[in-house]
């Protein structure tokens, strides 16, 4: 089941990713874009780290401070999310 959920992540921040650059690409175009609640909705259902890393690449939505928040914050939850299914544990103490 982990594998199957790590898989998915992957998956979506690949197409969040690509969406983040095709809609730059539009943009400079003048062509027809990705609706903004398009990118979220990628971005919410696992997308989140290819959204911000497509964000920060493709220099895209860094203006708006809700994508620049928001795509952090889901990049970081899916990234922890990544590292728990895959064992990864961290201890919550202090090394003196």
């Amino acid at each position: 089941m982990e594998s199957v959920a790590v898989s998915w992540i992957i998956f979506m921040s690949i197409w969040a990713f690509a969406a983040m650059g095709y809609d730059k690409r539009q943009a400079k175009k003048k062509g027809r874009r990705v609706p903004e609640k398009n990118l979220w909705l990628l971005a919410l259902i696992g997308g989140g780290i290819g959204a911000y890393i497509g964000m920060q690449i493709f220099r895209h939505k860094t203006r708006h401070t809700s994508f620049r928040i928001g795509f952090l914050l889901l990049a970081m939850v899916y990234g922890i999310g990544i590292l728990y299914l895959l064992g990864v544990r961290m201890s919550g103490g202090f090394v003196a």
